[in-house]
């Protein structure tokens, strides 16, 4: 389990990070751009799970979340270590195992609700927005990861996992919604 003693180290301080490896890049490599995406979506995640304790999000919603930030922390750590060097230090990774558990709430919670009639826009109760916003974050992290993909090794589960995740936050808004007694606003076409 890796050790954080400090938390400013300088060495970013002329626009490079290190990679897993200590390989050093620049901040706007798309490694970086990728592994940052799936940060900002850990942290997005933390704003929809806070509402928790407030009664703005289903506490069994706040469990997934919490597990799914977890596994962020395996992809982020993955896409920290280049294809090539992943053999140099070997470290978390994301499995078919996590791909399968959020199709299987995708389905669990799926169920609680009726089909898609119309494009839903998003909105409603505190917590619903939330994970909107979040699926929206989710959303960039798979196209900063796809984009990475495009020029350097990355595994086909870390695609999965996110596009998977996407699916599943955006249910996660609509039960959330239905489960409040709450509208989901849907989009007017017409207007």
């Amino acid at each position: 389990m890796p050790r954080i003693t400090r938390v400013t180290t300088k060495t970013g301080d002329r626009g490079e990070t290190g990679l897993a490896t200590g390989r050093r890049v620049g901040k706007d490599d798309p490694r970086v751009e990728a592994f940052g995406a799936v940060d900002e979506l850990s942290s997005a995640l933390g704003t929809v799970v806070a509402g928790e304790p407030a009664g703005e999000l289903s506490s069994d919603l706040g469990e997934i979340l919490r597990a799914v930030q977890n596994d962020l922390f395996h992809l982020g750590a993955e896409l920290a270590t280049p294809g090539g060097d992943a053999g140099a230090r070997p470290g978390p990774r994301v499995e078919p195992g996590h791909v399968e558990r959020l199709e299987a709430r995708q389905d669990a919670l799926a169920a609680e609700l009726e089909p898609l009639a119309n494009f839903e826009l998003p909105g409603g109760a505190p917590g619903a927005a939330r994970l909107q916003l979040a699926r929206a974050v989710c959303r960039r992290a798979e196209r900063r990861v796809v984009a990475l993909s495009g020029a350097e090794e990355v595994s086909p589960e870390a695609l999965r996992y996110l596009n998977r995740l996407s699916d599943l936050l955006f249910t996660m808004a609509r039960v959330e919604n239905r489960r409040r007694g709450v509208h989901q606003p849907i989009w007017d076409s017409r207007a």
